[in-house]
């Protein structure tokens, strides 16, 4: 096992995650790019590796069991203490919930709930023997029910299947901090605000730079650090 902090950090090739794990590197972590794409994957590690990090490829499709299966079997040597599950879809247009595609719905869910219970189960006998285990789960104001019933047009358009796999995402985040809650595992829900990316057509007006910046945080928690929570970079958001 190694004596350096090592990070996982899922759909890490570009945008927010690869910012994600290049902020984790340049802590001195070793960090593993997950990512579906072999040539995205190692384009990323190339390029994180020229800027100083010790980056490794960890090839994860998060939709597929045995994918994470071999993922978690790839890191069993190094070990793992923080996992970032950042890899999410939109899902597309049109998100009207009396148009949408039910299968469009299946298929967000699989990725941006079930793909991070898949991936967060298979890695949590590895953090469990990590000294400091730290869990991210990037989530989205979009998913904040508060904010969206408040109508006021700052949680986009109407969509029945990404906010909502969001506000999923956000409760079952809640109850592993309940069942983890006696463990040294803090667990959390960063908010990276809209962030001008591929998932957007890059209409955000936010950095990945700083849509990054709240998972670094929720990375680096103190051991009396909160979990079951989630922030950005102004503090809580409400649920």
């Amino acid at each position: 096992m190694s004596e350096k902090t090592i990070a996982l950090v899922t759909g890490a090739n570009k945008g927010i995650g690869y910012e994600i794990a290049a902020g984790l590197g340049a802590l001195g972590w070793a960090v593993g790019v997950g990512a579906r794409s072999a040539e995205r994957r190692e384009t990323a590690v190339e390029k994180l590796r020229a800027a100083g990090v010790d980056a490794f490829g960890v090839p994860l499709d998060v939709t597929d069991d045995a994918s994470v299966t071999a993922a978690a079997a790839l890191l069993e040597e190094r070990g793992l203490d923080v996992l970032v599950n950042n890899a999410a879809i939109t899902g597309g247009v049109p998100q009207e919930p009396t148009v949408v595609d039910p299968a469009v719905v299946r298929t967000v869910i699989d990725t941006n709930v079930l793909g991070v219970i898949r991936v967060t189960n298979a890695m949590l006998p590895l953090l469990r023997r990590s000294s400091a285990p730290r869990i991210v789960n990037m989530s989205s104001s979009v998913g904040s029910l508060t904010l969206q019933s408040a109508n006021t047009g700052a949680t986009g358009p109407i969509s029945a299947a990404y906010a909502p796999s969001k506000t999923f995402l956000n409760a079952v985040t809640v109850q592993y901090a309940k069942e983890l809650a006696d463990t040294d595992i803090l667990i959390n829900l960063g908010c990276p605000g809209y962030v001008a990316t591929d998932l957007n057509h890059f209409s955000g007006y936010r950095t990945p730079t700083q849509g990054a910046a709240i998972a670094l945080h929720l990375a680096t928690l103190p051991a009396d650090g909160p979990t079951g929570g989630f922030f950005d970079d102004a503090g809580p958001v409400a649920w």
